[in-house]
Order: structure tokens, then sequence, then C-alpha cells
């Protein structure tokens, strides 16, 4: 995984700030990142947070 906070909270903020702000979708942030999207979903949900599409961020 790039280099994300590692912060849970901090991770939260960042992701839902690039999501807004940079990317259309969290396939596109991750594919841009070179992420593991379902490894930074299991990592956000470990941390009691989950994704909504259809609100395009973590909560």
């Amino acid at each position: 995984m790039n280099e994300l906070p590692s912060d849970p909270a901090m991770l939260l903020s960042f992701l839902n700030m690039k999501l807004r702000d940079s990317y259309a979708s969290l396939e596109e942030l991750c594919d841009d990142l070179d992420i593991d999207r379902d490894a930074l979903i299991k990592r956000m949900a470990d941390a009691g947070f989950e994704y909504s599409a259809e609100n395009k961020r973590f909560w």
C-alpha cells in the first residue's frame, strides 16, 4: 500500500478529501495511488468505517 496516514482518523480525512476533490470513484483513487482497494476497505472496516459508493465517501 502506498504511503497513507497510519492513524485511522487521519486516513479517513485524507481519503474523503481526495474522493471529494480529486477522484470520481474509489476505484480511480486506488488505481492512481497504486492501492489495493480490497485491502483499503478492510483496513477502514477494521477501524470502524465503511465505504458508501452512493455518497462517495467513508463514514
